[in-house]
């Protein structure tokens, strides 16, 4: 079994999983290596199913084996999904989140329902292609369309609602973005091999469909609206490891009240959904998966809604392979990849929102800056139809803010400038910090604003765009860390300025190794200055358990670097 981990180790440089050849993807699926679930799928021309290279199932002769980037591709090649590993609800390949080019945010945008609302009219005008160069670039290197890709994702989300709520069959159609019965029943029998009708019966005969897990309409439980609000419980899954007590404390240390709240080892908060509003609760689940439950005013919303669930806790990403990586750089940081294989980088369910919270925060502690979130969103954010606790409002859109006098923002007048003039750029549309943006292109755009720096940048793009290989090197957590840890160049010494600047260029050099998985090595460092977590997590937002440590954001950077 060594020999053939070996054989499967990945490539950790830009060119990700798809550098898998036949020889290496024919020892994954012998070795059934759950580490390339969702990384591509497996055709078995013998039996005309598809799966996850991980299927318990005997191991079909290796001339009767298909491969395919995609589930959509395997359906489109005439395969339907296995019955026994459910192909369909692997995690999301890693891939997709490294790469930067038309086809990586493409997919990125299609898997947050792009193509479901817009067509695929409007998700290349978000690219800036023509319709026909996209599905020509996609189709070249996946096998699949834009329609079909969607197509594959209607389905899985189809099947979660048949199989863990109560809807009637007609309402789940639309709701999973279906335009029609006929379509939605065809689509089932195709991928599935069995109706939805079936597809119910057979799962509660088994008893896989507990009363806890149907849905919980609202006081109009009774019409048959298809955005009837509801509660939704999920397994999300992902790639073992995760440290998840460390990814709830990172968002609960910058929880603000009424729009965030952690209690219980759980982390929940309000969303602005594309049809709606919603409330996500996420935590520690069996091991694989991450225990989810989504209260949806639209269930139009559900992909969308899983998905920025998935960029929140990164769990398309594979720890095996950036641990690998960090590792082999032979740096300080590599003790730290060791100690700690579970580390992700936390990401947010809103692009414009982290971007207007790190403006926010410039400047001032992190309690201070959850106090000036608190004071914005009770004078400007949205308030939910149903409360839930202590979860009264969604957090003010960009249009909001646009519109807001700085002069009586509860802030110094330039960050309260900073803070309208972004909110300006991304309600006019011309700043753009949805999964598929052009990562570049909006870093230039964020520095061309007025009281924007790099350190804020770099932010954005680590969380907001959730890219793998971002790096703070004038951070001050980061060169504290790293001045820890025996890097001597990278530490602060003499004159503030000129020292804060000779560190940070050292930092960046050191950081060289560290690509393209940089973004992972900034939360090695600031967590390994992070005081020893108590017991539990905090009880409620205002009150944490453990102090604000000195590797928060808002902590770290004390002078804007406009």
């Amino acid at each position: 079994m060594d020999d053939v981990s070996t054989k499967l180790t990945r490539p950790s440089g830009p060119s990700g999983p798809s550098g898998l050849d036949d020889e290496r993807q024919y020892q994954a699926a012998i070795s059934k290596d759950a580490r390339f679930d969702g990384v591509f799928f497996i055709g078995v021309s013998s039996t005309g199913i598809y799966c996850r290279p991980s299927c318990p199932a005997i191991t079909p002769k290796r001339e009767h084996m298909r491969y395919y980037r995609t589930a959509a591709a395997a359906q489109e090649a005439g395969f339907r999904a296995c019955k026994r590993c459910r192909p369909d609800a692997s995690p999301g390949s890693p891939e997709w989140n490294i790469r930067a080019d038309v086809v990586g945010r493409a997919m990125r945008l299609i898997a947050d329902g792009a193509v479901d609302r817009d067509g695929v009219a409007g998700l290349a005008s978000r690219l800036g292609y023509e319709q026909r160069q996209v599905r020509r670039l996609i189709t070249a290197e996946l096998g699949a369309g834009p329609l079909a890709i969607a197509r594959a994702q209607r389905a899985q989300t189809a099947r979660v609602l048949t199989e863990t709520t109560a809807l009637p069959l007609s309402e789940i159609a639309f709701a999973a973005g279906f335009t029609s019965i006929r379509q939605f029943n065809a689509t089932i029998l195709e991928v599935f091999a069995v109706t939805p009708t079936q597809l119910r019966e057979a799962r509660g005969r088994r008893g896989q469909v507990p009363r806890a897990r149907r849905i919980t309409l609202g006081p109009a439980s009774g019409r048959s609206d298809p955005a009837a609000p509801g509660l939704i419980r999920l397994r999300l899954p992902y790639r073992p490891p995760i440290d998840m007590d460390r990814m709830i404390g990172f968002l609960a240390a910058r929880a603000i009240p009424g729009v965030e709240a952690v209690a219980d080892g759980r982390y929940r908060r309000t969303m602005l959904l594309p049809n709606g509003t919603g409330i996500l609760s996420v935590g520690s689940g069996t091991l694989g998966y991450v225990d989810c439950e989504l209260q949806l005013e639209d269930l139009r919303d559900l992909t969308a809604a899983v998905q920025r669930c998935r960029r929140l806790l990164d769990l398309d990403a594979d720890p095996e392979a950036v641990t690998a990586s960090l590792a082999a750089s032979e740096s300080v940081l590599a003790p730290l990849a060791l100690a700690s294989p579970g580390r992700r980088v936390p990401g947010h369910v809103d692009g414009n929102e982290l971007a207007l919270r790190a403006v926010l925060g410039q400047q001032v502690s992190v309690a201070a800056a959850r106090r000036l979130g608190a004071r914005l969103v009770a004078a400007y954010g949205k308030p939910l139809e149903r409360p839930e606790g202590t979860l009264t409002h969604c957090f003010p859109t960009a249009e909001t803010l646009a519109a807001a006098d700085p002069g009586t923002l509860p802030m110094p007048r330039t960050r309260a400038a900073a803070l309208t003039g972004l909110a300006t750029a991304l309600a006019s549309g011309d700043l753009s910090l949805d999964p598929g943006a052009d990562r570049d292109r909006a870093e230039a755009q964020l520095l061309a604003l007025p009281g924007i720096g790099p350190w804020t940048v770099g932010y954005i793009r680590m969380r907001a765009l959730s890219d793998p290989d971002a790096f703070l090197p004038a951070d001050v957590g980061v060169l504290e860390a790293l001045g820890r840890l025996g890097a001597g160049a990278c530490g602060v010494h003499g004159p503030a300025a000129a020292a804060r600047t000779r560190a940070a260029k050292a930092a960046t050099e050191l950081a060289e190794g560290w690509r393209p998985w940089r973004s992972y090595a900034v939360q090695h460092l600031w967590a390994s200055i992070e005081p020893a977590p108590e017991d539990s997590t905090p009880s409620t937002p205002s009150t944490p358990s453990t102090p604000s440590t000195p590797s928060t954001p808002s902590t770290q950077e004390k002078e804007n670097q406009s």
